[in-house]
Parts: structure tokens; C-alpha cells; sequence
């Protein structure tokens, strides 16, 4: 039996670096938010000319239109602005054909402000329903509140964790927080306490039998049953992930990049956050 507890001040080294650095990006450099969130257009052209970006904006200028984001890749355009009517898209789209010849529309949406406000309105409220639901779930599964406040801590980590890596990725990579990025949260939330509960229930398990062991090696003979089953599940949703991370398109990559992130952090803070938090509380609560 390997004895994790002793090297509990490791893991919050480790956790508080992460978790620090993601907090300083957050608070430093935000997100770039999609127009999910903001309210806007967004049009993905593609032509088959090069397009200089300065001509990309005085074309869109000229119709007195507000631009949000812009980035030219060779014969891509990318673009997100102030929601626009049809008509004035497909006066965009002649003026930028006279210049760079054909172009192709990948992608035309917009979304109003109203429905941007409500959409995060109703993100805040489903990340909140989903705490309380496992908070209470586990309270009465387990019989006890010590394992349901360790479990939804530990989630809080991966929560902050995860929050802080697509911060960094938003600032460095242009990753933009929208609906998808939102659902690799949730589910990461929902992976973190999958794998929780099953030491957890190996630990209440130990309790029963009784015995004149302390709640430290009880939960260090948990880990260790367990540790094996834990990482053959989480390498093979990593393994999966990982190939369509590199083998998949460049509309599901960041949220492919979330899910993973979600998953390796999930699949350490089991054992080494959550475990250690329950023991602390348990002592206090002894």
C-alpha cells in the first residue's frame, strides 16, 4: 500500500501553481467570447486571392459596421462584428470579390445581444443547479455531509483549473468561450465526481469493517485499489481525445482541448484533492 497521504503538501503545491497561474490569466487577459455570449455575426470566408487585413477593414468600415475580431490565414477570412443584415453581408462579400476574386461564405450566423445575455444567464444558473444537485445527492448517498463537501471542492478545483487553461489558450490560440466550451465544463464537473465517488465508496466500506486503522491509511488502501481502475478509464477517453484533438477539424479542436484538460485534471484531483479534502474534514469533524 503506497502511503499518498504523506506527500499531501506536493499536491497543493501543484494545485496552487496551476490554479494561480490560470487565475492570473483570467483576471489579466480574459476570454475572447464568442457571440454566443456578446451577441454579434460571425462570417467565415473563403477566396482565392490572399486579402490584405487593412482592405478587409475598410470594407467593412465602409458600411459602417463594427469590427469585433479579425484574423486573414492565406486564403481564409474570419470575421466577427456587430450583427449585420443580409444585404449588408452580401455587399462585404462583392466588395471583397472585386479585390481577392471568388469568394466562398463557410459560415454566416448572428446572433442578437438578447439572446447572447440570456444564453449566459442560463450557464451561470446550469453550472449552479449541477452543484447543488451532487452536493445533495452525495449527502444522502454517503450519509454524511464530510464526502459531499470533499467531492464538490475537488470539482471546484478542476472548475478553476480548466476556467484558467482556456483563458490561457483564449489569449494565446484564440480560443473563444462559447456554448461548446460551456459543455466540456459541465461534463468535466460531471467526470471529476464520477471518479470521486468511487473512492469514496472504497473508503466507507473500510470504515465499516472498523479496526483500529486510522482514517489516513483507510484512505491510502482506497487510492491504491483503485488507482489501477482509474487510469485504464481515464487513458482510454484520453487516448480518444487526443486523436480527435489532432485528427479532428478546427471547430470541435478547443473544445476537444477543454474535455481534455477536464479529463486529466478530473482524473487527478480524485485521489489526490478530493481524498486528501475528506480527510481533513473528517478529522475536523472526529
Amino acid at each position: 500500500m503506497i502511503r499518498f497521504h504523506k506527500f499531501t503538501w506536493l499536491y497543493t503545491l501543484i494545485s496552487s501553481i496551476v490554479i494561480g497561474v490560470g487565475l492570473f490569466s483570467l483576471v489579466t487577459f480574459g476570454y475572447r467570447f464568442s457571440i454566443d455570449f456578446t451577441g454579434g455575426t460571425n462570417l467565415l470566408y473563403k477566396s482565392e486571392k490572399s486579402i490584405p487585413r487593412s482592405t478587409v477593414e475598410e470594407v467593412v468600415q465602409a458600411q459602417k459596421i463594427r469590427i469585433v475580431q479579425l484574423s486573414t490565414e492565406k486564403d481564409t477570412l474570419s470575421l466577427q462584428t456587430s450583427p449585420i443584415t443580409d444585404s449588408q453581408e452580401n455587399q462585404i462579400r462583392d466588395s471583397l470579390e472585386k479585390i481577392g476574386g471568388k469568394i466562398t461564405s463557410l459560415r454566416y450566423e448572428t446572433v442578437g445581444p438578447v439572446l447572447g445575455k440570456e444564453t449566459g444567464i442560463k450557464t451561470i444558473i446550469a453550472s449552479g443547479i449541477a452543484i447543488v444537485g451532487i452536493l445533495v445527492y452525495m449527502s444522502f448517498a454517503f450519509k454524511g455531509y464530510t464526502y459531499a463537501m470533499a467531492a464538490v471542492l475537488a470539482m471546484t478545483h478542476d472548475f478553476l483549473v480548466v476556467l484558467g487553461t482556456y483563458s490561457i489558450l483564449s489569449y494565446f490560440y484564440g480560443a473563444e468561450f462559447d456554448l461548446m466550451f460551456v459543455t466540456a465544463l459541465l461534463t468535466t464537473m460531471s467526470f471529476s465526481v464520477h471518479d470521486t465517488i468511487v473512492i469514496f465508496d472504497k473508503v466507507r466500506e473500510y470504515i465499516r469493517e472498523g479496526g483500529k486503522k486510522s482514517i489516513e491509511e483507510l484512505s491510502d488502501r482506497a487510492i491504491t485499489e483503485t488507482m489501477v481502475r482509474s487510469l485504464n478509464n481515464s487513458l482510454t477517453i484520453i487516448f480518444m481525445l487526443l486523436a480527435l484533438l489532432l485528427m479532428g477539424g478546427t471547430t470541435i479542436r478547443f473544445f476537444v482541448a477543454a474535455l481534455l484538460i477536464g479529463t486529466i485534471t478530473g482524473t487527478y484531483s480524485s485521489p489526490f484533492v478530493a481524498t486528501p479534502l475528506f480527510v481533513l474534514l473528517e478529522k475536523k469533524k472526529r
